[in-house]
């Protein structure tokens, strides 16, 4: 028998059957990667609960209409968001006056034409006993459901030109402004310039066979002093019973946002009122400079932002990790921050407009929870999403809508000013350049 040789370049091999060589793979496979979690179920019933707080220029507004003629800023009230009535209209929270308020749509898969239902409501919430909730007659059909995070880009396009700025500090930084000028632009430079963060997830929606609250039947604005903490339930056709769940004071209607302005040596200087539930802030303005040499409309757009952002996509409610990593990345104002300096001669001293909103925390509850057993299927019989949020706005250099309301002395002025003529302000100009 010849006498194996040895390799002084490798060592010899031994030889492994296939079978025993995949099943080695499969358990290294298996050893490094988490099981596989069962399947689970959507929820058979879904809440959706949005409270808000607007205050501002928003909170000389409400009671007063939207299309009230002896409110000369009635009109800001849908550009902004604060826009009155004397009546509260389902999803005022997107566009409600001063003052607070909530928004419910209920759903269930056992019943999809469910025609009504109702939410039992904490005594502090000083609404009642129980909210009716009612389906629309006529709403579009149930819209899809775009949680991710996403870049937004304008529905139209734009005219003129836009000059954007960003970041808090007394002087405008290098490298700034970024100017857009539609007439010279390809289409993809716009959507680089209008580059908005977003991950607002579905909330309050209208739809068939999903009732809410408000409605033609009942609605109106959430009282001062008045608390959403405490327990809730849910009941309809087709809702699963016990769809009982606790709001905690962490998740409590936000307070208004107080937001100042003053002139520092050209700089805008702003600064507000600490919220406790605040988990970040963002601010931003705008403000028109006319028309330049070749009649193109121009807008100066300004956002708090570290990063380039036009802000069109933040001034929402947004979820809690993309808030926090925002914050991280200095998008967002931390939560311990009141103070954000708009750069010298980035605003005029009057006829700006500027925003502010508290991002609340959310508050998701699925019952009942996941299994602790991954191999076991999740059948959640419902959940509930929570979103909170408080806005405000001001116009530099003006006087406070208190202050507006009354004439000297804390009397009501006794006869208008004298009519002037209308010259085109920042508003006109903002439409103008975005083409509404």
């Amino acid at each position: 028998m010849s006498t194996p040789t040895t390799s002084l370049h490798a060592p010899r091999r031994r030889s492994v059957p296939i079978a025993a060589a995949l099943a080695l793979c499969a358990a290294a496979a298996g050893a490094q990667q988490p099981p596989a979690k069962a399947p689970s179920k959507p929820p058979v019933a879904q809440a959706w609960i949005d409270v808000a707080t607007f205050s501002g220029l928003g909170g000389g507004m409400g009671g007063m209409g939207a299309g009230a003629g002896n409110n000369p800023l009635s009109a800001l009230g849908g550009l902004f968001g604060v826009g009155g009535g004397s009546s509260v209209p389902f999803l005022s929270t997107q566009s409600g006056g001063g003052g607070r308020y909530l928004d419910v749509t209920l759903a269930t898969r056992d019943n999809p034409q469910l025609a009504e239902g109702t939410q039992a409501v904490p005594a502090g919430l000083q609404l009642g006993p129980s909210l009716k909730l009612l389906s629309p007659k006529d709403a579009k059909p149930v819209p899809g459901d775009d949680g991710d995070e996403r870049v937004e880009e304008p529905s139209e396009k734009p005219k003129g030109r836009l000059l954007l700025y960003w970041g808090c500090g007394d002087t405008v930084r290098s490298g700034q402004p970024r100017v857009l000028d539609v007439a010279k632009i390809k289409p993809e430079d716009a959507a680089k310039f209008f580059i908005s963060r977003r991950a607002t997830q579905r909330g309050a929606h209208s739809a068939q066979g999903r009732p809410h609250w408000p409605n033609p039947s009942e609605g109106k604005r959430i009282a001062d002093g008045a608390s959403l903490v405490g327990e809730h339930e849910f009941k309809g056709q087709g809702v699963p019973e016990g769809f009982k769940f606790a709001i905690p004071a962490a998740n409590e209607l936000m307070p208004a946002l107080s937001l100042s302005t003053a002139d520092k040596a050209g700089a805008t200087a702003l600064e507000w009122n600490a919220l406790p539930t605040a988990r970040g802030y963002f601010a931003g303005a705008f403000a028109g400079k006319g028309e330049s040499t070749d009649g193109a409309s121009e807008m100066v757009i300004w956002t708090s932002s570290e990063l380039p952002d036009t802000g069109f996509g933040l001034f929402d409610y947004q979820t809690d990790p993309a808030v926090e990593r925002w914050v991280k990345e200095r998008v967002l104002l931390a939560s311990s921050t009141t103070r954000c300096t708009v750069p010298k001669g980035v605003l005029p001293a009057q006829g700006a407009f500027l925003r502010l909103i508290a991002y609340g925390p959310e508050l998701n509850l699925v019952h009942p929870p996941r299994p602790a057993d991954p191999k076991a299927v999740w059948e959640p019989q419902w959940a509930v999403k929570l979103r909170v949020k408080s806005m405000t706005t001001a116009m530099p250099g003006m006087p406070s809508m208190g202050d507006m309301m009354k004439g000297e002395g804390g009397a009501a002025p006794a006869s208008p000013p004298p009519a002037e003529e209308k010259k085109p302000g920042a508003l006109d100009l903002l439409r103008g350049v975005l083409g509404r």
